[in-house]
């Protein structure tokens, strides 16, 4: 059967036949675009302000790097990391907190990814990160905001506080030190030493983990300096990371591996050795930071790894002698408490940030 014989093969008939077509498909390139712009509305549309974002600013020539995230609307949280990590110890904080408030952690420099200038052309010291802390604060347009104080970020942020205490909402202490009596321990002797002398050879390397070091390097009569530059190789990192953990098998191996690739780089370690020389201009502050918070009485939380041995529980009681809005947690961890108990630590941020009270409660409760 030749079915060509039963179509109208017409000029008119095919005009209509192409016009319908054309229509057909004109309408369907039309609703497709309008659903493409509907869709890429929908999604663009709705800022999600707990994606945490990675920015460079420039201050004073060199570039900082900040981890940020929340709306900028929200009270803010600064962030200041310690020894030997960078803004990488809250990347887990960072998006736990980011729905009620703006977080924001920079890297010092010849930290993460910041710039590492040589230790010959920049001053590395407390003094100059708090300064150029504080003009990131101003470039970002920060008016006010909670210091979280761990470790180096502790003498970094009591220099800010104490001179702005106006722009200081509150204080999150996580195993960051204000009293001689957080570093009146073996640990700290040999650094001690090497504030008085940078020459200084086999001072206050008598107790068993400095005697180790010793033995591991087969050098009885050590260099202060020699000894030290063991806090910067990985086997230091790693205990760090993991001495005083209930379970080593919750730290993740990339802390260490991460944190180490950045100290490896060449010069990094003629820095770490400035800035431990350099930690002895803060005991000198302690009682300038102990009469700013007994002046000011800022709101503060305590969460500290009570198994610390760099800086130990001793170091977090005497905060109870000058504060007296105080919430005081230890938990049963390390140096580095957020890598265990990050949930639990940021679950007490949030209790205490969003409190109505400003009266708080000045609890001892120990989470184990």
């Amino acid at each position: 059967m030749n079915l060509s014989n039963n179509i109208d093969h017409s000029p008119t008939k095919l005009a209509a036949i192409t016009l319908v077509v054309a229509c057909g498909v004109a309408l369907a390139t039309v609703a497709d675009t309008t659903q493409a712009k509907v869709a890429d509305k929908a999604h663009t549309s709705k800022v999600d302000t707990t994606q945490v974002m990675y920015r460079t600013v420039e201050i004073d020539g060199q570039s900082i790097f900040y981890r940020e995230a929340g709306s900028p609307n929200a009270p803010t949280i600064l962030l200041l990391h310690g020894f030997p990590t960078s803004s990488h110890m809250f990347r887990n904080l960072i998006p736990a907190l980011a729905g009620r408030f703006h977080l924001v952690a920079p890297d010092y420099p010849g930290y993460g990814n910041s710039s590492m200038p040589p230790v010959d052309e920049f001053e590395y010291t407390f003094d100059n990160f708090s300064e150029i802390i504080e003009k990131l604060t101003v470039k970002l347009g920060l008016k006010s905001y909670t210091l979280y104080l761990m470790d180096y970020g502790a003498p970094i942020g009591f220099r800010l506080a104490a001179k702005h205490p106006e722009r200081v909402d509150a204080l999150i202490i996580q195993n960051g030190n204000a009293y001689v009596e957080g570093i009146d321990n073996d640990f700290w002797e040999p650094i001690k030493e090497y504030w008085k002398d940078r020459a200084a050879i086999n001072k206050g390397l008598d107790s068993d983990f400095w005697k180790n070091v010793k033995a591991a390097y087969k050098q009885p009569n050590m260099a202060n300096e020699d000894a030290l530059r063991f806090l910067v190789t990985l086997g230091a990192t790693q205990w760090q990371y993991t001495n005083g953990v209930r379970n080593t098998e919750t730290i993740s191996p990339d802390n260490w591996h991460v944190t180490q690739r950045l100290l490896d780089r060449p010069g990094n370690a003629e820095i770490q050795l400035q800035l431990f020389y350099d930690y002895g201009s803060n005991p000198p502050l302690y009682p300038d930071w102990q009469a700013y918070l007994r002046q000011h009485q800022p709101r503060t939380l305590i969460v500290w790894g009570a198994n610390d041995e760099i800086f130990p529980v001793a170091g977090a009681h005497p905060y109870k002698r000058d504060l007296k809005n105080l919430e005081f947690y230890l938990f049963d961890t390390g140096h580095f408490a957020l890598e265990e108990d990050g949930d639990a630590i940021a679950q007490e941020i949030r209790s205490f940030l969003t409190s109505k009270s400003r009266k708080r409660r000045r609890p001892s409760a120990r989470r184990d």
